[in-house]
């Protein structure tokens, strides 16, 4: 053998383990929010932004006007991101209550994110501490159940996190927008204009339109039941009776085929016709 035919011979090797990194090289990973996922995520969420909208600048007028300072409201609304917990604790602020106090009552309002999680788990208990603190931030009613809507199965797969940030850029960014911008003209928005039943009104809106069946409808009855049963409670905790009482009667939906075969109108795969 030449010594030219022995370098050919020694090159050959390197020249094809060195293709892999020239193909990942020409076809680079597309960016996140380039992915189909990504993108119905947000166009689900599109739908509801003008209720969360709403609901946003109703939380960043009542800041204002509870008395505590701009600087303090816009920390508030960036680090926190949770309204109902918001509401709940300005008028204790405002009042002097003590920070124990505060931060039991922001916790027992939103107790209900632990019954999020827990049924997030399956989808996102594989990722790593850090990234499943990121999603726990930006985590909301509304993700939740259009997650759930989207992914049914409890297992996880490639598409859930693009759908999950999709979600979250729309809700999220009108989320702070409005608030933010309900903080810094809070003083000048005359409570004759009534915002808050306003955003009531928006997010029942947004609600009725997620009702598609008798499958969605009968654990939304239970849940208005649930809270008004409970209103006597103290802290708001008939919100997480409510939304305990609806995931458990979710759960049992899911996993009673005769119950979803008769919410469905179906027996047996076939429609049941009167």
């Amino acid at each position: 053998m030449s010594d030219e035919q022995s370098a050919a011979g020694t090159r050959q090797p390197t020249s094809i383990t060195a293709a892999p990194a020239l193909v990942d090289a020409a076809h680079p990973v597309a960016p996140l929010w380039q992915h189909p996922e990504f993108q119905r995520g947000a166009r689900d969420m599109v739908g509801i932004a003008l209720g969360i909208g709403a609901w946003g600048l109703v939380t960043g007028v009542a800041m204002v006007k509870s008395g505590i300072g701009l600087g303090l409201a816009l920390m508030m609304s960036l680090m926190v991101f949770a309204g109902s917990a918001q509401l709940a604790a300005l008028p204790l602020i405002a009042g002097g209550a003590p920070i124990w106090v505060v931060w039991a009552t922001a916790l027992c309002v939103n107790l209900r994110f632990v019954i999020f999680s827990a049924q997030w788990r399956p989808y996102f208990a594989h990722l790593p501490r850090g990234r499943r603190a990121l999603l726990a931030y930006f985590t909301a009613d509304l993700n939740y159940v259009l997650f759930m809507r989207r992914f049914p199965e409890p297992r996880p797969s490639p598409e859930q996190q693009p759908y999950f940030w999709g979600g979250v850029v729309v809700n999220a960014g009108s989320w702070h927008l409005m608030s933010i911008t309900g903080i810094l003209l809070g003083h000048r928005i005359p409570p004759e204009w009534g915002l808050a039943f306003a955003g009531t009104v928006a997010l029942l809106g947004m609600t009725y339109s997620m009702l598609s069946d008798r499958a969605t409808w009968l654990p939304a009855v239970l849940a208005g039941a649930a809270a008004v049963a409970a209103y006597a409670l103290p802290l708001k905790l008939n919100m997480l009776v409510a939304i305990a009482a609806a995931v458990a009667m979710g759960m049992v939906i899911d996993h009673s085929r005769p119950l979803r075969e008769r919410l469905a109108g179906t027996r047996n795969g076939s429609r049941v016709t009167s």
